[in-house]
């Protein structure tokens, strides 16, 4: 568990405030419902390089301090992107206190052949400033949906049914003595478009609930650093 300075992370949750001190932070990967169009993705992946993973879903530790809400990300190359997720954050010790926000992890696709874990550490996090409480949209977590636009045009779009479920994971913290205030994972996300450029300027993810018409968003533009001195 993370011990050192953490800066909390606010959500509007139905009009209330509520301030979560990120003390673990957890991205899971190749997290689709199926397996099967797992296994074939893991395949796609290895001929682009990107190493193969020996257990799927994964489960990537990630520093807390890369969960964020920001309206920019700074990155150190082109080759980065976003990916639209969903987030559970354990806010408290009751049901009540777990929250389901958007998320979009920001990835160095560069690193990612050399080592997933890797890329995931040379990016943030960014989350939603709203937050639903998992016990309000539960009864309907598969119809919520999942929509991403890189530089404006829509790179991604599903339901959460595409993925494992918020209570898929909620059994895995437990059992692994994670389900403490604090903790906050990312679901993995779901196929992008390959006809958009990834590489975009700016991303926006949405989490959408049909049912009301609600969403909740997070957008972020990618500012290039300057080059290195050296």
């Amino acid at each position: 568990m993370w011990e050192g300075i953490v800066f909390p992370l606010r959500f509007d949750v139905n009009g209330e405030i509520v301030e979560v001190a990120v003390t673990t932070l957890l991205n899971a990967g190749y997290a689709g419902r199926s397996q099967e169009d797992v296994a074939a993705h893991v395949a796609e992946l290895a001929e682009l390089g990107v190493p193969a993973p020996t257990h799927t879903p994964c489960l990537y530790p990630v520093a807390p301090y890369l969960a964020m809400q920001s309206a920019e990300v700074p990155v150190q190359h082109g080759r980065t992107s976003g990916e639209a997720e969903w987030a559970l954050v354990v806010a408290g010790p009751d049901e009540r206190d777990l929250l389901l926000t958007v998320a979009c992890d920001h990835t160095d696709r560069a690193l990612e052949v050399h080592g997933v874990a890797w890329s995931k550490q040379a990016g943030p996090d960014v989350l939603g400033e709203r937050a639903w409480r998992l016990v309000d949209v539960a009864d309907r977590i598969d119809e919520l949906t999942l929509t991403a636009w890189a530089g404006g045009a829509q790179i991604q779009h599903g339901t959460l049914a595409e993925l494992l479920t918020p209570q898929y994971w909620l059994d895995e913290l437990r059992d692994r003595g994670l389900l403490q205030p604090g903790t906050v994972l990312l679901s993995g996300t779901i196929p992008m478009d390959a006809a958009v450029d990834q590489f975009a300027d700016r991303w926006r993810v949405e989490l959408g609930d049909p049912k009301t018409g609600a969403t909740i968003a997070c957008e972020y533009a990618v500012r290039r650093m300057p080059e290195p001195v050296e």
